[in-house]
């Protein structure tokens, strides 16, 4: 795991990578981890090996699906958090199993210093969320909701590489920011189309 991580940060400064491998650890996290709070302080940034970790906001019983952190990527909104010192502003927990190289914060501020070359790592980051985000927004104003489950669906089934997903509609409304009696009509609505099928439980692709 340690090889892997190593050729996965070649990008980067050989003594950077040799100082983010030294000083960080590498830890395996099972499905549904809470790995960060709102309004917890960050200690470490994670940058994900294996597996899949949502990070998301919530609000009262809702929560809006930000972006998901797959194999070589890293959390921006906790490095943006920890270099600053601030709290979280967001929720992030694993989707499935998932192996992480877990960066100290604090390290981060004195690697910007000395090695300028780790903001290759997270300019990547900051122009892949921004980009996200914005589609997020695009899709919340402009795109039916049948429009946006489906390619929510399309997208979970990507990064997951499962046609068949084992999934409420209660988390699907959750994470859209609607109710989940309208997700449930919506559904039924592609169901009749032919894009999906139900199961107890599982919502399948077609």
């Amino acid at each position: 795991m340690t090889d892997s991580i190593r050729r996965s940060l070649s990008f980067l400064n050989h003594e950077l990578v040799s100082e983010i491998m030294e000083n960080s650890t590498i830890q395996v996290f099972e499905e549904g981890t809470m790995m960060v709070k709102e309004g917890e302080y960050i200690k470490v940034v994670p940058y994900v090996s294996t597996g899949l970790i949502k990070v998301f906001t919530s609000h009262e019983d809702k929560e809006l699906l930000l972006y998901y952190i797959e194999p070589n990527d890293s959390c921006i909104m906790s490095f943006s958090a920890g270099i600053a010192k601030e709290p979280s502003k967001v929720y992030a927990i694993t989707e499935e199993k998932t192996t992480a190289l877990l960066m100290p914060a604090e390290k981060i501020n004195k690697w910007i210093s000395q090695y300028p070359d780790i903001n290759k790592l997270f300019y990547h980051q900051y122009k892949l969320r921004y980009s996200e985000l914005l589609n997020t927004i695009n899709h919340i104003l402009f795109d039916r909701l049948d429009v946006r489950i489906f390619e929510y669906l399309q997208r979970k089934a990507m990064l997951t590489k499962q046609n068949l997903m084992k999934i409420s509609h209660r988390q699907i409304a959750s994470e859209l920011g609607t109710a989940r009696e309208v997700v449930s009509r919506t559904l039924k609505k592609l169901e009749t189309e032919g894009k999906v099928r139900q199961r107890s439980g599982y919502i399948e692709l077609t």
